[in-house]
């Protein structure tokens, strides 16, 4: 059984085996794509077997799309920015706070393993590099979370209503990986501000709480 995860030397590569294949085209492998546009192609110890502790990713993303929240339980991240701008949003577990960086070509943002993140463009159209330290890593989405925790789940966890979530998330029917979805008319109709009220508003335990519009 051959080692995976972070490696430390070369011992998967045998002399008496001859030099292993050490090339190969990423871009026949794609990871996901929303479309032409916006589109991730992966390369891991899978496509190459003598790459042992490290997988690459290479995302192209448009404006109004973004990289879905979501974390790696088993590696971390560095994200490159090749080309535009972009804003990697991640909570740090250990502060419970969030952070915003805003990066462009020739910047990176590291992440560390298991921290929420997602990444949004701020420019026309970015490509980014995305470098893990795992040649299987995992990505658990939020879309996943969303769409396959029981309602009632957030009923009895956060006191919020059941049939209120479980028609918020009914749109949410696949792992979304880049969205919007292409069908996005609701969450489009749902954000819209009000006119006759300045403000956004949550519900909670039926007590409306006011959170101002950045």
């Amino acid at each position: 059984m051959s080692k995976s995860g972070f490696v430390p030397d070369n011992s998967n590569i045998k002399k008496s085996s001859g030099t292993p294949n050490l090339s190969v085209n990423y871009k026949q492998n794609v990871l996901f794509k929303r479309n032409d546009q916006n589109i991730a192609y992966q390369l891991t110890s899978t496509q190459l077997p003598a790459m042992l502790g490290g997988a690459f990713v290479d995302l192209y993303m448009t404006k109004g799309h973004m990289r879905e929240p979501h974390w790696h339980p088993n590696a971390w991240e560095l994200d490159v920015v090749v080309s535009g701008e972009v804003q990697v949003s991640i909570l740090d577990p250990d502060t419970s706070s969030m952070h915003n960086y805003r990066i462009k070509e020739g910047e990176v943002v590291f992440i560390p393993m298991g921290w929420w993140h997602w990444i949004e463009p701020l420019s026309e159209e970015a490509h980014l590099h995305l470098f893990f330290n795992n040649d299987q890593f995992e990505s658990t989405e939020g879309s996943d979370v969303l769409r396959l925790t029981p309602p009632m789940v957030f009923q009895k966890a956060y006191g919020v209503s059941a049939s209120e979530v479980a028609e918020a998330v009914a749109p949410i029917t696949d792992t979304v990986v880049i969205g919007p979805p292409h069908d996005h008319s609701f969450y489009q109709k749902s954000y819209l501000k009000d006119e006759r009220d300045e403000r956004i508003v949550v519900k909670i335990n039926e007590k409306v709480v006011p959170v101002e519009d950045k």
